[in-house]
Protein backbone atom coordinates (compact mmCIF):
# COMPACT_ATOMS: atom_id res chain seq x y z
CA UNK A 1 0.00 0.00 0.00
CA UNK A 2 0.92 3.67 -0.78
CA UNK A 3 1.62 5.88 1.63
CA UNK A 4 -0.38 9.11 1.45
CA UNK A 5 2.86 10.83 2.00
CA UNK A 6 3.56 9.30 -1.37
CA UNK A 7 1.10 11.35 -2.69
CA UNK A 8 1.91 14.17 -5.81
CA UNK A 9 -0.29 16.53 -7.51
CA UNK A 10 0.44 18.11 -10.71
CA UNK A 11 -1.22 21.31 -12.16
CA UNK A 12 -0.60 23.64 -14.97
CA UNK A 13 -1.79 27.09 -16.47
CA UNK A 14 -1.16 29.44 -19.13
CA UNK A 15 -2.76 32.53 -18.95
CA UNK A 16 -2.36 36.14 -20.41
CA UNK A 17 -0.88 36.86 -23.60
CA UNK A 18 2.36 39.21 -25.42
CA UNK A 19 5.50 39.04 -23.49
CA UNK A 20 4.13 38.78 -20.49
CA UNK A 21 2.18 35.90 -20.84
CA UNK A 22 2.22 33.23 -18.16
CA UNK A 23 2.81 29.61 -17.97
CA UNK A 24 2.86 27.78 -14.84
CA UNK A 25 4.05 23.69 -14.19
CA UNK A 26 3.39 23.00 -10.47
CA UNK A 27 4.30 20.39 -7.71
CA UNK A 28 2.28 20.04 -4.70
CA UNK A 29 3.11 17.09 -1.82
CA UNK A 30 3.95 16.02 1.23
CA UNK A 31 6.96 17.45 2.57
CA UNK A 32 8.58 13.78 3.33
CA UNK A 33 7.29 12.50 0.34
CA UNK A 34 8.94 13.15 -3.50
CA UNK A 35 8.01 16.52 -3.88
CA UNK A 36 9.51 17.44 -0.26
CA UNK A 37 12.60 15.65 -1.68
CA UNK A 38 12.94 17.40 -4.86
CA UNK A 39 12.15 20.54 -3.00
CA UNK A 40 15.34 20.32 -0.47
CA UNK A 41 17.78 18.88 -3.66
CA UNK A 42 16.68 22.21 -5.89
CA UNK A 43 17.49 24.58 -2.93
CA UNK A 44 20.77 23.04 -1.93
CA UNK A 45 21.71 22.03 -5.79
CA UNK A 46 21.71 25.84 -7.61
CA UNK A 47 21.94 25.93 -11.32
CA UNK A 48 23.19 29.32 -12.99
CA UNK A 49 20.68 31.62 -13.95
CA UNK A 50 17.62 29.42 -12.44
CA UNK A 51 18.26 30.30 -8.94
CA UNK A 52 15.31 28.77 -6.49
CA UNK A 53 13.18 31.23 -4.36
CA UNK A 54 11.11 31.41 -1.58
CA UNK A 55 7.92 32.68 -2.62
CA UNK A 56 7.02 35.88 0.26
CA UNK A 57 3.85 37.76 0.32
CA UNK A 58 6.38 40.67 1.31
CA UNK A 59 10.19 40.33 2.89
CA UNK A 60 10.21 38.24 5.82
CA UNK A 61 7.12 36.49 5.58
CA UNK A 62 7.80 33.87 3.16
CA UNK A 63 4.05 32.10 2.03
CA UNK A 64 2.48 28.86 3.82
CA UNK A 65 2.84 25.84 2.44
CA UNK A 66 6.24 26.90 1.79
CA UNK A 67 6.50 27.41 -1.87
CA UNK A 68 9.64 27.49 -4.18
CA UNK A 69 9.78 29.52 -7.64
CA UNK A 70 12.46 27.91 -10.09
CA UNK A 71 12.45 30.33 -12.92
CA UNK A 72 12.22 27.93 -16.69
CA UNK A 73 13.81 30.93 -18.61
CA UNK A 74 17.79 31.74 -17.51
CA UNK A 75 17.77 35.11 -15.79
CA UNK A 76 20.89 36.92 -17.37
CA UNK A 77 20.36 40.25 -15.84
CA UNK A 78 19.58 42.37 -12.87
CA UNK A 79 16.71 43.36 -15.16
CA UNK A 80 15.17 39.61 -15.35
CA UNK A 81 16.03 39.27 -11.62
CA UNK A 82 13.89 42.43 -10.58
CA UNK A 83 10.95 40.70 -12.70
CA UNK A 84 11.24 37.38 -10.85
CA UNK A 85 11.97 38.68 -7.29
CA UNK A 86 9.27 41.63 -7.73
CA UNK A 87 5.49 41.09 -9.41
CA UNK A 88 6.19 37.53 -10.29
CA UNK A 89 7.65 36.31 -6.73
CA UNK A 90 4.67 38.19 -5.25
CA UNK A 91 1.79 37.17 -7.39
CA UNK A 92 2.59 33.48 -6.94
CA UNK A 93 3.10 33.94 -2.95
CA UNK A 94 -0.18 35.35 -3.10
CA UNK A 95 -1.91 32.96 -5.07
CA UNK A 96 -0.90 30.05 -2.63
CA UNK A 97 -2.41 32.46 0.26
CA UNK A 98 -5.74 33.16 -1.49
CA UNK A 99 -5.92 29.00 -2.07
CA UNK A 100 -5.33 28.98 1.07
CA UNK A 101 -8.16 31.52 2.28
CA UNK A 102 -10.34 29.84 -0.20
CA UNK A 103 -10.14 26.15 0.63
CA UNK A 104 -8.33 24.89 -2.12
CA UNK A 105 -5.44 23.78 0.03
CA UNK A 106 -6.11 22.91 3.30
CA UNK A 107 -5.46 25.29 6.06
CA UNK A 108 -4.62 22.52 8.73
CA UNK A 109 -2.12 20.94 5.91
CA UNK A 110 -0.27 24.15 5.38
CA UNK A 111 2.77 22.78 7.38
CA UNK A 112 3.07 19.69 5.67
CA UNK A 113 2.91 20.54 2.20
CA UNK A 114 5.67 21.61 0.07
CA UNK A 115 4.89 23.56 -3.71
CA UNK A 116 7.10 23.58 -6.29
CA UNK A 117 6.12 26.39 -9.46
CA UNK A 118 8.60 26.77 -12.08
CA UNK A 119 7.70 30.21 -14.19
CA UNK A 120 7.76 31.40 -17.34
CA UNK A 121 8.82 35.25 -17.44
CA UNK A 122 9.64 36.38 -21.31
CA UNK A 123 13.12 38.22 -21.02
CA UNK A 124 10.69 40.85 -23.34
CA UNK A 125 8.41 41.35 -20.58
CA UNK A 126 7.97 44.71 -19.09
CA UNK A 127 4.62 45.06 -17.83
CA UNK A 128 4.36 44.38 -13.91
CA UNK A 129 1.26 44.97 -13.28
CA UNK A 130 0.34 42.43 -16.41
CA UNK A 131 3.18 39.92 -15.18
CA UNK A 132 1.64 40.47 -11.59
CA UNK A 133 -1.94 39.64 -12.85
CA UNK A 134 -1.49 36.50 -15.47
CA UNK A 135 1.39 34.89 -13.19
CA UNK A 136 -1.66 35.10 -10.16
CA UNK A 137 -4.25 33.82 -12.51
CA UNK A 138 -1.64 31.32 -13.73
CA UNK A 139 -0.54 29.98 -10.45
CA UNK A 140 -3.96 30.20 -8.86
CA UNK A 141 -5.49 28.15 -11.65
CA UNK A 142 -2.91 25.61 -11.53
CA UNK A 143 -3.40 24.86 -8.19
CA UNK A 144 -7.03 24.26 -8.52
CA UNK A 145 -6.48 21.86 -11.30
CA UNK A 146 -3.89 20.14 -9.42
CA UNK A 147 -6.05 19.86 -5.94
CA UNK A 148 -9.02 18.49 -8.23
CA UNK A 149 -6.48 15.82 -10.82
CA UNK A 150 -7.63 18.05 -13.66
CA UNK A 151 -7.60 16.80 -16.50
CA UNK A 152 -8.73 13.57 -16.25
CA UNK A 153 -7.97 10.92 -18.71
CA UNK A 154 -11.34 11.17 -20.20
CA UNK A 155 -11.16 15.04 -21.08
CA UNK A 156 -7.52 14.44 -22.08
CA UNK A 157 -8.67 11.35 -24.83
CA UNK A 158 -11.59 13.96 -26.15
CA UNK A 159 -9.52 17.04 -26.56
CA UNK A 160 -6.47 15.22 -28.02
CA UNK A 161 -7.71 15.73 -31.73
CA UNK A 162 -9.90 18.17 -31.29
CA UNK A 163 -7.58 20.83 -29.70
CA UNK A 164 -4.43 22.96 -31.32
CA UNK A 165 -1.25 24.47 -29.17
CA UNK A 166 -0.87 28.02 -29.63
CA UNK A 167 2.66 27.83 -30.04
CA UNK A 168 3.10 25.32 -32.38
CA UNK A 169 3.42 27.37 -35.59
CA UNK A 170 1.30 24.99 -37.59
CA UNK A 171 -1.78 22.93 -38.16
CA UNK A 172 -2.45 19.48 -37.63
CA UNK A 173 -5.85 18.37 -38.80
CA UNK A 174 -7.53 15.52 -36.98
CA UNK A 175 -10.37 13.41 -38.52
CA UNK A 176 -12.68 13.74 -35.52
CA UNK A 177 -15.80 15.76 -36.48
CA UNK A 178 -16.97 13.59 -39.94
CA UNK A 179 -18.28 14.05 -42.39
CA UNK A 180 -15.80 15.22 -44.93
CA UNK A 181 -15.29 15.86 -48.63
CA UNK A 182 -12.19 14.08 -50.11
CA UNK A 183 -11.06 15.35 -53.47
CA UNK A 184 -9.11 13.23 -55.39
CA UNK A 185 -6.19 14.17 -57.74
CA UNK A 186 -5.60 11.56 -60.08
CA UNK A 187 -5.19 13.30 -62.81
CA UNK A 188 -1.18 12.97 -63.70
CA UNK A 189 -0.59 16.39 -64.79
CA UNK A 190 0.79 18.92 -61.85
CA UNK A 191 -0.36 21.71 -63.98
CA UNK A 192 -3.95 20.86 -63.56
CA UNK A 193 -3.85 19.95 -60.02
CA UNK A 194 -1.85 22.16 -58.92
CA UNK A 195 -4.72 25.16 -60.52
CA UNK A 196 -7.20 22.37 -58.81
CA UNK A 197 -5.80 23.21 -55.28
CA UNK A 198 -5.42 26.60 -55.43
CA UNK A 199 -8.94 26.46 -56.40
CA UNK A 200 -10.65 24.55 -53.62
CA UNK A 201 -11.79 26.24 -50.66
CA UNK A 202 -10.26 26.27 -47.49
CA UNK A 203 -12.46 24.22 -44.88
CA UNK A 204 -11.85 22.02 -42.10
CA UNK A 205 -14.29 19.26 -43.55
CA UNK A 206 -11.75 18.98 -46.87
CA UNK A 207 -9.65 16.27 -47.53
CA UNK A 208 -6.71 16.28 -50.49
CA UNK A 209 -5.77 13.17 -51.62
CA UNK A 210 -2.72 13.22 -54.23
CA UNK A 211 -4.15 10.04 -56.06
CA UNK A 212 -2.09 6.85 -57.20
CA UNK A 213 -1.34 8.42 -60.97
CA UNK A 214 -0.07 11.77 -59.68
CA UNK A 215 2.37 10.11 -57.15
CA UNK A 216 3.45 7.55 -59.99
CA UNK A 217 4.17 10.18 -61.90
CA UNK A 218 6.03 12.75 -59.56
CA UNK A 219 6.48 10.70 -56.64
CA UNK A 220 5.41 11.05 -52.76
CA UNK A 221 7.23 14.32 -52.81
CA UNK A 222 4.01 16.12 -54.64
CA UNK A 223 2.59 15.93 -50.94
CA UNK A 224 5.00 18.94 -50.18
CA UNK A 225 3.94 20.81 -53.27
CA UNK A 226 0.23 20.22 -52.26
CA UNK A 227 0.84 21.55 -49.02
CA UNK A 228 2.77 24.50 -49.71
CA UNK A 229 -0.11 25.55 -51.72
CA UNK A 230 -2.77 24.75 -48.44
CA UNK A 231 -0.84 23.99 -46.00
CA UNK A 232 -3.33 23.66 -43.16
CA UNK A 233 -5.41 21.27 -45.56
CA UNK A 234 -5.06 17.44 -44.48
CA UNK A 235 -3.65 15.62 -47.21
CA UNK A 236 -4.07 11.84 -48.02
CA UNK A 237 -1.23 9.78 -49.74
CA UNK A 238 -2.96 6.73 -52.08
CA UNK A 239 -0.02 4.15 -52.08
CA UNK A 240 -2.69 1.54 -52.39
CA UNK A 241 0.42 0.03 -50.38
CA UNK A 242 0.82 -3.85 -51.46
CA UNK A 243 3.83 -4.56 -50.21
CA UNK A 244 6.83 -3.34 -47.75
CA UNK A 245 3.96 -1.77 -45.64
CA UNK A 246 6.43 0.02 -43.08
CA UNK A 247 8.68 1.33 -45.64
CA UNK A 248 6.19 3.16 -47.93
CA UNK A 249 4.64 4.72 -44.74
CA UNK A 250 8.03 5.97 -43.59
CA UNK A 251 8.37 7.02 -46.59
CA UNK A 252 4.93 9.29 -46.43
CA UNK A 253 5.08 10.39 -43.31
CA UNK A 254 8.55 11.91 -44.25
CA UNK A 255 7.13 13.98 -46.65
CA UNK A 256 4.86 15.22 -44.88
CA UNK A 257 1.54 13.40 -45.71
CA UNK A 258 -1.22 12.87 -42.78
CA UNK A 259 -2.69 10.03 -43.99
CA UNK A 260 -1.82 6.50 -46.18
CA UNK A 261 -3.86 4.63 -48.23
CA UNK A 262 -3.07 1.08 -48.00
CA UNK A 263 -4.58 -1.78 -50.19
CA UNK A 264 -7.17 -4.22 -48.53
CA UNK A 265 -6.07 -6.93 -50.87
CA UNK A 266 -2.26 -6.86 -49.33
CA UNK A 267 -0.95 -9.93 -47.07
CA UNK A 268 -2.16 -9.46 -43.66
CA UNK A 269 1.59 -9.26 -42.09
CA UNK A 270 1.87 -6.05 -44.81
CA UNK A 271 -1.45 -4.54 -43.69
CA UNK A 272 0.07 -5.14 -40.00
CA UNK A 273 3.15 -3.72 -40.24
CA UNK A 274 2.09 -0.23 -41.89
CA UNK A 275 -1.03 0.09 -39.97
CA UNK A 276 1.91 -0.35 -37.10
CA UNK A 277 4.12 1.85 -38.69
CA UNK A 278 1.03 4.79 -39.14
CA UNK A 279 1.21 4.45 -35.15
CA UNK A 280 4.58 5.38 -34.87
CA UNK A 281 4.80 7.89 -37.27
CA UNK A 282 1.30 9.74 -35.90
CA UNK A 283 -0.51 9.70 -39.45
CA UNK A 284 -3.52 8.01 -40.10
CA UNK A 285 -4.22 4.71 -41.81
CA UNK A 286 -6.97 4.00 -44.58
CA UNK A 287 -7.79 0.77 -45.56
CA UNK A 288 -8.69 0.34 -49.28
CA UNK A 289 -11.03 -2.10 -50.25
CA UNK A 290 -11.25 -2.12 -53.85
CA UNK A 291 -11.46 -5.76 -55.38
CA UNK A 292 -11.52 -7.11 -52.08
CA UNK A 293 -13.84 -10.10 -52.35
CA UNK A 294 -14.98 -10.14 -48.41
CA UNK A 295 -14.13 -6.69 -46.80
CA UNK A 296 -15.80 -7.35 -43.90
CA UNK A 297 -13.55 -10.86 -43.51
CA UNK A 298 -10.65 -8.59 -43.60
CA UNK A 299 -11.93 -6.21 -40.99
CA UNK A 300 -12.96 -9.20 -38.55
CA UNK A 301 -9.18 -10.24 -39.19
CA UNK A 302 -7.44 -6.86 -38.69
CA UNK A 303 -10.07 -5.96 -35.68
CA UNK A 304 -9.24 -9.45 -33.56
CA UNK A 305 -5.38 -8.42 -34.22
CA UNK A 306 -5.77 -5.42 -33.00
CA UNK A 307 -4.35 -3.57 -36.35
CA UNK A 308 -7.65 -2.01 -37.23
CA UNK A 309 -6.71 1.09 -39.59
CA UNK A 310 -7.98 4.39 -38.88
CA UNK A 311 -10.53 4.57 -41.99
CA UNK A 312 -11.99 1.75 -44.35
CA UNK A 313 -12.83 2.81 -48.05
CA UNK A 314 -15.25 1.25 -50.01
CA UNK A 315 -15.08 1.98 -54.05
CA UNK A 316 -16.09 1.19 -57.14
CA UNK A 317 -12.75 1.54 -59.75
CA UNK A 318 -12.92 4.71 -62.35
CA UNK A 319 -12.55 2.00 -64.70
CA UNK A 320 -15.94 0.42 -63.95
CA UNK A 321 -19.01 1.84 -66.22
CA UNK A 322 -20.42 4.69 -64.16
CA UNK A 323 -24.29 3.39 -65.07
CA UNK A 324 -23.10 0.53 -62.43
CA UNK A 325 -24.71 0.38 -59.04
CA UNK A 326 -21.93 1.73 -56.47
CA UNK A 327 -20.25 -1.04 -54.57
CA UNK A 328 -20.44 1.15 -51.18
CA UNK A 329 -20.87 -1.82 -48.98
CA UNK A 330 -22.22 -2.45 -45.99
CA UNK A 331 -21.11 0.95 -43.89
CA UNK A 332 -23.45 -0.45 -40.41
CA UNK A 333 -21.80 -3.60 -40.65
CA UNK A 334 -18.15 -2.34 -40.34
CA UNK A 335 -19.07 -0.03 -37.70
CA UNK A 336 -20.77 -2.69 -35.75
CA UNK A 337 -17.53 -4.26 -35.79
CA UNK A 338 -15.60 -0.98 -34.46
CA UNK A 339 -17.37 1.93 -33.81
CA UNK A 340 -14.49 3.87 -33.94
CA UNK A 341 -13.24 3.70 -37.40
CA UNK A 342 -14.26 5.88 -40.05
CA UNK A 343 -16.04 4.54 -43.17
CA UNK A 344 -14.70 6.12 -47.11
CA UNK A 345 -17.20 6.04 -49.74
CA UNK A 346 -15.59 6.66 -53.53
CA UNK A 347 -16.95 5.88 -57.21
CA UNK A 348 -20.63 6.98 -57.93
CA UNK A 349 -20.30 9.96 -55.42
CA UNK A 350 -22.33 12.80 -57.23
CA UNK A 351 -23.90 15.90 -55.85
CA UNK A 352 -27.32 13.91 -56.50
CA UNK A 353 -26.12 10.70 -54.25
CA UNK A 354 -24.03 12.24 -52.12
CA UNK A 355 -26.82 12.68 -49.46
CA UNK A 356 -27.62 8.75 -49.88
CA UNK A 357 -24.15 8.38 -49.01
CA UNK A 358 -23.87 10.52 -45.88
CA UNK A 359 -27.45 8.81 -44.49
CA UNK A 360 -26.03 5.67 -45.03
CA UNK A 361 -23.08 6.61 -42.88
CA UNK A 362 -20.60 7.23 -45.18
CA UNK A 363 -17.99 9.75 -43.17
CA UNK A 364 -16.34 10.59 -46.03
CA UNK A 365 -16.96 11.19 -49.83
CA UNK A 366 -14.27 10.94 -52.25
CA UNK A 367 -14.91 12.63 -55.47
CA UNK A 368 -12.09 12.95 -57.71
CA UNK A 369 -12.92 14.04 -61.71
CA UNK A 370 -16.81 15.54 -60.72
CA UNK A 371 -14.84 18.01 -58.65
CA UNK A 372 -11.07 18.18 -60.75
CA UNK A 373 -12.55 17.89 -64.51
CA UNK A 374 -15.13 20.74 -63.53
CA UNK A 375 -14.72 24.73 -64.89
CA UNK A 376 -15.14 25.98 -61.06
CA UNK A 377 -13.81 23.72 -59.12
CA UNK A 378 -14.71 25.94 -55.69
CA UNK A 379 -18.36 25.86 -56.50
CA UNK A 380 -18.52 22.17 -56.81
CA UNK A 381 -16.51 22.06 -53.66
CA UNK A 382 -18.97 24.52 -51.70
CA UNK A 383 -21.84 22.59 -52.95
CA UNK A 384 -20.28 19.08 -51.82
CA UNK A 385 -19.17 20.93 -48.54
CA UNK A 386 -22.27 22.00 -47.41
CA UNK A 387 -23.94 18.89 -46.72
CA UNK A 388 -20.98 18.88 -43.89
CA UNK A 389 -20.90 20.68 -40.95
CA UNK A 390 -19.72 23.92 -40.12
CA UNK A 391 -15.99 24.51 -40.21
CA UNK A 392 -14.29 23.47 -36.65
CA UNK A 393 -12.21 25.61 -34.46
CA UNK A 394 -9.14 24.33 -33.84
CA UNK A 395 -7.05 27.68 -33.29
CA UNK A 396 -9.15 27.99 -29.98
CA UNK A 397 -7.19 28.03 -26.35
CA UNK A 398 -9.11 25.58 -23.91
CA UNK A 399 -8.89 27.66 -20.50
CA UNK A 400 -10.96 25.48 -18.55
CA UNK A 401 -11.39 28.33 -16.28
Amino acid sequence: MVSDKAAMYVGEALVGDGSEVAHVDLMIGDKYGPVGAAFTNAISQLSVGHTPIFAVLRPNLPVKPPTLIVPKVTVQNMKDAEKIFGPAQSAIAKAVADSVEEGVLEENKAEELMIIVSVFLHPDAKDYNKIYRFNYGAAKLAIKRAMDGFPDIKKVLYEKDRSRHPSLGMKVTKLWDPPYLQVAMDIPNWEHIGRVVKELPRNDHLIIEAGTPLIKRYGVDIVGKIKEIKPETFVIADLKTLDTGNLEVRMVSDAGADAVVISGLAPHQTIEKAIAETRKTGIYSSLDMLNVADPIEVIKGLHKSGFMPDVIELHRAIDVEQDEQHAWGNINEIKQIDGKVLVAVAGGVREETAPEALEGGADILIVGRGITNTKDVEGVSRRFLRLMKDEIDQYRVMTDF
